[in-house]
């Protein structure tokens, strides 16, 4: 994979995770590296149920595969602050 594929990943991962915690209430107290890595997992998947669905290649912005990506990214990120976020004790 070339350096700006990675980089684009960086980005969109960013961008979804944060979006996808931004449509949730409260805080959310995971860090910024795990909402980038929700949000690349979300884009991925939200790409593959998108086109599975016959939705993912569409004219102008595919705005369906934008919402699943987003869903799947606060569904990652609500999932990811229980389990980071759990105090534990022995």
């Amino acid at each position: 994979m070339p350096v700006s594929g990675i980089i684009s990943a960086l980005v969109v991962g960013l961008i979804i995770g944060a979006l996808g915690r931004l449509v949730l209430p409260g805080k959310q107290n995971i860090p910024i590296w795990l909402t980038i890595l929700v949000g690349i997992v979300a884009a991925i998947l939200g790409t593959v149920i998108a086109n599975a669905l016959g939705v993912g290649d569409t004219r102008g912005i595919d705005w369906i595969e934008v919402v699943i990506q987003i869903a799947l990214a606060a569904g990652g990120v609500s999932l990811a602050g229980g389990m980071y976020g759990r105090k534990r004790t022995h």
